[in-house]
């Protein structure tokens, strides 16, 4: 199914602006612009978290946390019915959405975090629209992916990249009771993806960057949405209860795992397209 942004973009890729920097500057602006287009569900998500925050009456029938389950639901429901999402793309969001409540489940049990308010939409002390913000992150991604047509040279063979995947999954659980193996996953994570790079069309040249530096960059930005998160009180810390801190910037680490994993579903839905290094030299 082909979105409304597919003829919107079209119509970007088609405008020649003058040539020299001219031609960078729009090619910057595109990338800024499709980035964007890409976070849209994310975005509205966390504009809603902060603007609940900071305005949602606090005598409402309706508690907070409940209007943020309907209110993602809605926003999913709204994006399929204007083909702003693709059928595939909703799958994924599914997807994450349940790995991400099972992790919150054992999370909050654990009181590695809490939700401090009250709400009926909840499962334990879990609220619905948590799992949402993970489905975010999934969302993101396999749009992204269909946006800037994602190829990928020396990726590591399929098999070896799931088997890392749920060793990271079940570290997130099992260090709770196990020494946290984290560093040998990162060592095992550089050494699969070390030469791979990933390639992507913003206009009409490919680039490409380091895939393991990508993941960096997307994290880096995820733990910025995280400190707005909690700013929000959607979710908070144990060193947040009297009041908020910057969340640790060690939660990089975790939120990289988590990248890999996100980009390890999103891949089995689009599949890995190779593309050798002769054919960009070529």
């Amino acid at each position: 199914m082909q979105t409304r942004f597919a003829a919107i973009r079209q119509q970007l890729e088609d405008f020649t602006p003058a040539a020299g920097w001219q031609s960078w500057l729009y090619e910057f602006l595109l990338f800024g612009f499709k980035q964007g287009w890409a976070c849209l569900y994310g975005g509205v998500l966390l504009a809603l978290l902060v603007a609940t925050h900071l305005f949602y009456p606090a005598d409402a029938a309706l508690a907070r946390y409940d209007f943020l389950t309907l209110a993602a639901l809605a926003i999913q429901v709204a994006m399929l019915a204007l083909r702003l999402e693709t059928y595939d793309e909703a799958k994924v969001i599914l997807a994450f959405h349940v790995v991400g409540t099972v992790m919150e489940l054992f999370k909050t049990a654990y009181g590695s975090w809490q939700y401090p308010e009250a709400s009926l939409l909840r499962i334990g002390g879990v609220p619905l629209f948590s799992g949402f913000m993970y489905a975010a992150v999934g969302s993101y991604i396999a749009r992204v992916w269909r946006i800037f047509d994602f190829r990928f040279t020396r990726y590591p063979p399929i098999p070896a990249t799931w088997v890392l995947a749920i060793a990271v999954y079940v570290n997130f659980f099992a260090h709770h009771w196990l020494p946290d193996i984290r560093i040998g996953l990162f060592a095992a994570l550089a050494v699969l993806f070390a030469r791979t790079r990933i390639r992507f069309r913003v206009w009409r040249a490919d680039r490409w960057m380091p895939l393991l530096l990508g993941w960096l960059l997307a994290s880096l930005f995820i733990w910025f949405a995280e400190n707005l998160g909690t700013f929000s009180r959607a979710w908070i810390y144990p060193d947040q209860q009297s009041g908020w801190t910057l969340v640790h910037p060690a939660k990089l680490g975790a939120w990289y795992l988590l990248m890999y994993i996100s980009f390890v579903l999103v891949a089995a839905v689009h599949g890995i397209r190779r593309r050798t290094e002769a054919a960009y030299a070529s």
